[in-house]
């Protein structure tokens, strides 16, 4: 007897259709699963026979292959259980055949029978949509596969009750989606106290998606304008939300049913490796710099960081992937992110502060800041210093505008230069390439003999030249001008930071 279901496999937030087939044949009793599976597939059949004993039925005394096709593609996982079963139970005459054949499941088993969470629903839904196929998970996970609009949905909470449906004893209704919460509330920039020029650049990094970096001593409020950087930037689209809700749902981490509606802000600790940044590991599961992708990666005392994982970020900040090759697996991610980084000018962090003496410098800001390579530095947009804040500024009850007030600014800017950029593609300036910005950054003959100027007395590498560009580009828009002028272009340049080491 043979019968035939589907399952998933995982390239990353890729789905591949997996066909399981099980036939049951004359022969020694055995139980096989062929089809290039990892050690959880191979476990997988004391977890069926467990879980068919819990319903009172036993293995026949037959040889049963289960096969995996197609077979050269690698399974990982233990969502292959519940296919396995309920194609096992087909094979045996317990469920119809028929029945089973237009179906796609995915479902760890419990010893007892239980259908437990598994990763990756949101993505397997959609692909089942798009084979016409029904989908069959967890019942704790059904609100999250309903977000593919596929139309037969079926989140039964244990095998009994899936074999019950389809041997038309009981119905499984369709899963409800979770009441709408309202989302987290986000830190405003309004609780920021003086820093005008740090308040400035984060506006324009909002309004163009431009990499930052911060350099400061310590306390003077770095990590908290990076936490307030989210919250004047646009939210995320239709489509940006279901990127982001797969990526998260491929690495476990949708709560609930609930997509991703804010956009991302990963602070990873500087000790993380560098799989734990880009991705990989066992399964080359997505790393920090995709489940920031269309949001913040923040990297707080970046000079810590592992130099191999500081130079890792550069493909992925100019590419928007990442692609993390290993022996078993090739796999990729998108990482569309905006770097965020703080620093402090030198290992004792007050280098140039009056009443705190840097007993070393300039050697002492020579070695920190030598961990961060020109290369990287090269990539990062926005480069400022952060100073102490005064106490008169510290004793004012609250600063400045709020963010919903910068926010709206920034989503006028971006709605100013969107026609501009749509012929290329482009969602925000920071992604212009040298031949788009030709045409969406026009400048005045000033403002290109200020650039050209400034590039060669600065000695700005092609790529620092064309991210003044982009900068200018994003002042003008937030100034509603079709033209950069040379006001737009001296502002740009004014972020961007040429390291000195001047002694206290």
């Amino acid at each position: 007897m043979l019968a035939h279901t589907h399952s998933v496999a995982f390239a990353g937030i890729h789905v591949l259709k997996i066909g399981i087939e099980v036939q049951i044949t004359n022969g020694l009793p055995a139980f096989t699963i062929v089809g290039l599976g990892d050690k959880a597939v191979a476990e997988s059949r004391e977890r069926v026979r467990a879980a068919l004993h819990s319903l009172g039925l036993s293995l026949p005394a037959a040889h049963i292959t289960v096969n995996l096709a197609p077979a050269d593609v690698v399974k990982e996982g233990t969502h292959y259980d519940l296919p396995i079963a309920i194609a096992l139970m087909g094979a045996m005459g317990i469920i119809p055949i028929n029945s089973i054949t237009s179906l796609m499941m995915m479902g760890e088993l419990g010893l007892d029978g239980s259908i437990r969470p598994v990763c990756g629903i949101l993505p397997a839904s959609i692909a089942a949509n798009e084979h016409n196929l029904g989908f069959v998970c967890p019942a704790e996970q059904g609100a999250e596969a309903l977000w593919s609009d596929t139309p037969v949905i079926l989140a039964p909470r244990s095998l009994l009750e899936l074999m019950n449906h389809l041997k038309g004893r009981q119905l499984l209704t369709r899963p409800t989606r979770q009441a709408d919460t309202p989302p987290d509330p986000m830190a405003d920039l309004q609780d920021i106290k003086g820093q005008s020029t740090a308040k400035r650049a984060l506006e324009i990094a909002a309004a163009g998606g431009h990499n930052l970096l911060m350099i400061g001593p310590p306390g003077s409020g770095k990590s908290m304008l990076a936490a307030r950087l989210p919250s004047i930037m646009p939210p995320l689209s239709h489509r940006e939300v279901l990127e982001v809700s797969q990526i998260h749902s491929v690495a476990g981490l949708l709560k609930e049913g609930r997509l991703i509606t804010q956009r991302p802000f990963r602070s990873p600790h500087h000790s993380a490796s560098t799989p734990a940044m880009v991705g990989g590991g066992l399964k080359a599961r997505p790393g920090e710099i995709s489940l920031a992708h269309r949001g913040i990666l923040f990297l707080d005392e970046l000079p810590e960081f592992n130099r191999t994982t500081l130079e890792s970020l550069r493909q992925p900040l100019e590419t928007g992937t990442v692609s993390v090759a290993r022996a078993n697996a090739h796999v990729t991610y998108p990482a569309r992110f905006q770097l965020v980084a703080a620093m402090n000018p030198c290992k004792c962090g007050y280098l140039g502060v009056p009443g705190h003496a840097c007993t070393r410098a300039p050697r002492c800001a020579e070695e920190y800041q030598a961990k961060i390579s020109g290369p990287l530095l090269d990539r990062i947009d926005l480069q400022i210093e952060v100073p102490l804040v005064p106490p008169w500024e510290l004793s004012r009850q609250r600063g400045g505008e709020s963010s919903a007030t910068v926010r709206e600014r920034v989503i006028k800017a971006q709605a100013f230069g969107a026609a501009r950029r749509q012929e290329f593609n482009l969602l925000v300036n920071a992604h212009a390439d040298g031949s788009a910005l030709e045409k969406i950054a026009p400048m005045t003959d000033e403002a290109r003999s200020f650039l050209v100027n400034a590039a060669q007395k600065l000695m700005l590498s092609g790529r620092g030249y064309h991210r003044m560009i982009r900068i200018a580009r994003t002042i003008a828009d937030m100034e509603q001008t079709d033209v950069i002028q040379t006001t737009h272009m001296a502002e740009a340049l004014s972020f961007r930071r040429f390291f000195s080491f001047k002694k206290d």
